[in-house]
């Protein structure tokens, strides 16, 4: 994963949300990267330094003089070597020293001598976040290149509904991702990525689909995210939250997906068709439920349009330069994936016999061949789809690379 092995720098001040800053930092440490906190004294009011310091198996970091390694400045030493400043939740008070330059405790001096991108999470009361004051300078951080992700909107510490409350920790996680990965290897390429299993209506409460999460084509869109890429998911039902960062269109059924990509084609660089779209529909659409009778009840189904099929009949010049297929089998894996691989003239098809309890629907993780156009077969471990992803779109890069040197 890209936080992988990524020193961060942790910044934590003093409102009520310091307490989630505690998931973060958690999260954080769970995805491999290298925590360091910085607290002001007024987040030692609502956290104590403690669970931090469990979590990183690092010091915490308050003082202003502190001293790190017996000489160095801690303002100096953690902004140096930090890959990103995130600080969360973000006060009026910090953003305010932050825009001007105000270096008065320890966490804004590291701000101010801190090279590394600086993600801020801002959290307060609704009223104090509508202020002007607070508006022109979280602006003045953007203009300069600050990520600021949020605040949401919500019920507050006051009571009060409106906007101020942090972000959820996922999304602030993906906000650093993204970040992080802005100068990938796939900067600027334009990839479309598709989720989820289509359903097809049958009456106003029944739907013919499948058992696909939609995790597999949103773990796409978020690896292609971490590598630079610029992103749109085209999402049948799936129940997961839109990925930050990536534009998400809302689908139903296969004909809704073939239109949505219609439009997106010739647009976009890179194709990865990770959805499981319905090969049927019913012929017909009852308006009202149908009731129960006696007997059986016979459908009668049409075939919907072949979306890979449809794109592989383009000519050259219309196509995605790079377009990935997904085989999701029961049986002859390898022989269905690669006369599909040929058929729709991919780069490459990810195979994946989906009768195995623990690959392909509704299961976190995936077992994998992959199949390339010029012969290669490459077989891969079971492992997480996230990781499943990334190996995937690593592999995508290189080959866009190589065409495009």
């Amino acid at each position: 994963m890209i936080l992988e092995n990524k020193r961060i720098v942790l910044g934590v001040t003093g409102g009520i949300a310091a307490y989630k800053a505690v998931d973060l930092c958690s999260k954080l440490v769970q995805a491999g990267a290298t925590v360091d906190v910085i607290m002001t004294e007024g987040a030692t009011q609502f956290v104590t330094p403690l669970p931090f310091q469990t979590l990183t198996q690092r010091p915490v970091s308050i003082d202003m003089f502190q001293l790190l390694r017996d000489t160095d400045m801690a303002h100096i030493s953690l902004s140096a070597r930090a890959d990103a400043l995130v600080i969360a939740p973000a006060t009026a008070n910090t953003i305010a020293k932050l825009a001007h330059g105000i270096a008065d405790n320890l966490l804004t001096s590291t701000a101010l001598a801190c090279p590394a991108p600086l993600v801020l999470a801002p959290a307060m009361d609704a009223d104090m976040w509508a202020h002007p004051a607070t508006q022109a300078n979280t602006a003045l951080l953007a203009e300069r290149g600050a990520v600021v992700v949020g605040p949401a909107e919500g019920r507050l510490a006051s009571g009060r509904i409106g906007r101020g409350r942090l972000v959820p920790v996922t999304e602030l996680i993906g906000a650093l991702r993204q970040t992080l990965g802005r100068k990938g290897p796939l900067q600027g390429v334009r990839v479309a990525v598709t989720a989820g299993g289509t359903q097809e209506p049958l009456d106003p409460v029944r739907h013919l689909g499948n058992r696909s999460s939609g995790r597999m084509g949103y773990a796409l869109a978020e690896a292609a995210r971490d590598l630079g890429a610029d992103v749109t998911l085209v999402a049948a039902p799936t129940g997961l939250e839109p990925p930050y960062g990536i534009e998400t269109i809302a689908v139903r059924t296969a004909a809704e997906m073939h239109q949505a990509l219609v439009a997106l084609i010739p647009a976009i660089q890179v194709l990865l068709m990770a959805a499981a779209v319905a090969d049927y529909r019913p012929s017909s659409y009852a308006q009202q439920k149908l009731k129960k009778r006696d007997g059986t009840l016979t459908l009668e189904l049409e075939r919907t349009t072949d979306i890979l099929a449809d794109t592989a009949a383009r000519p050259v010049k219309e196509r995605p330069g790079i377009v990935a297929g997904f085989a999701a089998e029961t049986e002859d894996l390898i022989a269905n994936a690669e006369a599909k691989l040929r058929a729709k003239r991919l780069d490459l098809i990810v195979a994946n016999d989906v009768s195995r309890s623990d690959s392909g629907f509704q299961v976190a993780t995936n077992q994998a061949t992959l199949l390339w156009a010029d012969g290669r077969r490459e077989p891969l471990p079971l492992m997480t789809k996230e990781r499943l992803a990334e190996e995937i779109v690593t592999r995508i890069a290189v080959l866009w690379e190589q065409r495009h040197e």
